[in-house]
């Protein structure tokens, strides 16, 4: 017996055992180390000592948005948010055998620490130690966010006739220079801390209620969801004239073409939506006349003048059809009835905000934006920049150009247009707009849903301010975009929460701004006001 060749052979097996163990181990713990982390079917992330310390959320001024707790009964950490109003924004994250929403979800990857590029990312595997995730830093303000909630509850008399009582809606506040979004509301919402402790225990009762509710409090309404736009609409078909030369803010409408009725491809168009018939009784009025008193005829004419193609090759400047570039999933807005071309008819009722127009609020934003930024159309912006663990930047988002749709020029008429709405037309109705010093200008909106007249329109404001019609070149510095569902008239509706919202803003100092003086007499002597 060869005791030595039986030795060299052992050890041979041994030699093989052990690299085939070292083997298995190195893949386990280092190459298939964040997929096991991963599965939801692996529970040692919920054990205290192996869950994952998720990152936080903040504001654009580090003011704290959401972070995570130890909690008895749970899997792993239990996640607490501070701010309701932004439960829809922000969403929720309960733990990874369920799932989540919003930038909890969209930025996932980042938060619980699988896409960091920290020191600690390389390690901690190896040592066994839990991942801990990236920081989020948000261009909301929360400051703002807690007064546009305040002020959507604000009081607006109820008749059931112009106005109709609605607690459902959406708000968008933002920079148009950089694009950053400052606020974003959605009612009604949500409360994200009984979501995530309740179902985190296995009680679903609440989640099942807000899944139920008829009122979708899961929704979020600035982004998920599209609305008929109404009059508001017609800033687009106007931009779209003034920059195509199809129109001028002094073209003229005589009587006829500017009360009705007229006829569009066999269909009859008012008198009924004219909106001037009661108190204009010289003529011709101007396209301009028409934008501030919101005259659906003048703005059917328009839009066929333009004709399908050039009307929809503006839309289409603004990301009408696609999907808008941001940080959270945006459902396209459509103008077309199934993809299908225009008739002309179905043109001019597009053109003045009716017909089969179905817009996001954000969209209705990214017009409003490139106006008041002198015809420049930004990325709209939620994520300021991602911080690592150990304060490395992992991402940081600056303002980017996406394109300029429409010149200077016709965002500068667009913008006077929007002042006359507010001093002379269908904005004056609202003492808190017109007695307004901060600077407001912008476009009402009656979106309507039904002919029968039972169920409320759309209430939709886009506005901007502050504007100085003495000092045109001077920028509005903020844009709102304000809608209730089924609330009825926009102005009424929207306009005097929107009066509050500007007014506190600018009055805290949250936007520091120069006010413009007020201009006496501004509506007879443009003509805006049939005066005598």
């Amino acid at each position: 017996m060869n005791i030595s060749e039986n030795i060299r052979k052992l050890m041979l097996i041994i030699l093989l055992l052990f690299v085939a163990m070292s083997s298995g181990l190195v893949y386990w713990q280092v190459i298939a180390a964040q997929k096991v982390i991963a599965n939801i079917h692996n529970q040692r992330h919920c054990l205290s000592n192996n869950a994952p310390v998720r990152g936080r959320i903040f504001d654009r001024n580090g003011v704290l948005l959401a972070d995570s707790r130890p909690a008895p009964g749970v899997c792993g950490y239990l996640r607490h948010y501070y701010e309701p109003s932004l439960a829809g924004l922000i969403g929720y994250y309960i733990n990874p055998l369920y799932g989540s929403s919003g930038i909890e979800q969209q930025f996932n990857a980042y938060l619980n620490g699988q896409q960091t590029i920290s020191s600690r990312s390389l390690i901690d595997p190896i040592l066994h130690r839990p991942p801990v995730g990236d920081d989020i830093y948000l261009t909301i303000d929360v400051r703002i966010q807690k007064l546009i909630s305040q002020h959507f509850d604000d009081y607006v008399r109820i008749d059931n006739e112009n106005t109709f009582a609605s607690d459902r809606g959406a708000v968008i506040v933002m920079d148009p220079h950089t694009g950053e979004v400052l606020a974003m509301l959605s009612r009604p919402g949500f409360d994200p801390n009984k979501l995530v402790s309740t179902v985190a225990r296995g009680d679903m009762s609440y989640y099942n209620q807000l899944a139920a509710d008829h009122k979708q409090p899961l929704l979020e309404r600035p982004l998920q969801d599209t609305y008929i736009p109404g009059s508001s609409y017609k800033a687009v078909t106007l931009l779209a004239g003034l920059d195509s030369g199809t129109t001028t803010l002094d073209t003229p409408f005589d009587a006829k073409h500017a009360l009705g009725p007229i006829f569009i491809n066999g269909q009859q168009i008012g008198p009924v939506g004219n909106n001037i018939s009661g108190y204009t009784y010289h003529f011709p009025v101007t396209t301009e006349y028409g934008f501030v008193h919101s005259d659906n005829l003048i703005f059917a004419q328009i839009g066929t003048r333009l004709g399908s193609s050039t009307w929809l090759d503006y839309n289409r400047r603004f990301y009408i059809g696609e999907k808008i570039p941001f940080d959270l999933p945006v459902v396209p807005s459509s103008i077309l009835k199934n993809g299908q071309p225009l008739q002309e008819n179905e043109l001019a009722a597009d053109a003045f905000g009716q017909g089969y127009d179905a817009v996001t609020p954000l969209q209705m934003a990214l017009f409003n934006n490139a106006v008041a930024a002198n015809g420049q159309l930004m990325r709209p912006m939620l994520v300021s920049k991602i911080v690592a663990s150990d304060a490395s930047p992992v991402m940081s988002n600056n303002p980017q150009l996406l394109r300029t749709p429409i010149s200077s020029q016709t965002a500068t008429q667009v913008r006077q247009a929007m002042y006359g709405v507010i001093r002379c037309g269908s904005g004056s109705i609202v003492p808190a707009l017109l007695d307004s010093a901060d600077g407001i200008i912008g476009k009402t909106s009656t979106g309507q849903v039904s002919d029968k007249g039972n169920i409320g329109a759309h209430g939709w404001m886009i506005t901007q301010a502050p504007y100085s019609v003495q000092n045109p070149t001077q920028l509005p510095r903020l844009t709102i975009v304000a809608m209730k569902e089924n609330a009825g008239d926009g102005a009424l509706a929207v306009g005097p929460m929107l009066a509050g919202m500007y007014h506190d803003i600018f009055a805290e100092g949250y936007v520091k701004v120069d006010l413009p003086p007020a201009i006496p007499n501004y509506c007879c002597s443009t003509r805006m006001l049939q005066c005598g």
